[in-house]
């Protein structure tokens, strides 16, 4: 499974950004996939996930603000993301797991400016 994200920028706080992650190789295989980030000096993060049955599960922090999608035709998964904190700052990552094998994308930034 190749995963390759995009969409990330530089927004200023309040605003809004939407990130794809292209799926390619053996989706079939997929059954969850996700968004995760990581700031400066912490740890990488859940911020949302989402089945292949389309249920969701979102990070507190970001709950009400952001939403996951996936797109099966397209091979696609996406994060929208509205109202932005500068504590979104962040690269953000596309997972995908195929039975318990986890799979990256290349991370995409995102800059909230206040």
């Amino acid at each position: 499974v190749q995963l390759q994200a995009s969409g990330g920028g530089l927004v200023q706080s309040g605003g809004s950004l939407r990130l794809s992650c292209a799926a390619s190789g053996s989706i079939f295989s997929i059954n969850v996939m996700g968004w995760y980030r990581q700031a400066p000096g912490k740890q990488r993060e859940l911020v949302a996930v989402i089945t292949t049955g389309s249920s969701t599960r979102y990070a507190e922090s970001v709950k009400g603000r952001f939403t996951i999608s996936r797109d099966n035709a397209k091979n696609t998964m996406y994060l929208q993301m509205n109202s932005l904190k500068p504590e979104d700052t962040a690269v953000y990552y596309c997972n995908a797991y195929v039975g318990m094998n986890g799979y990256w994308g290349q991370g995409t930034q995102v800059t909230v400016s206040s």
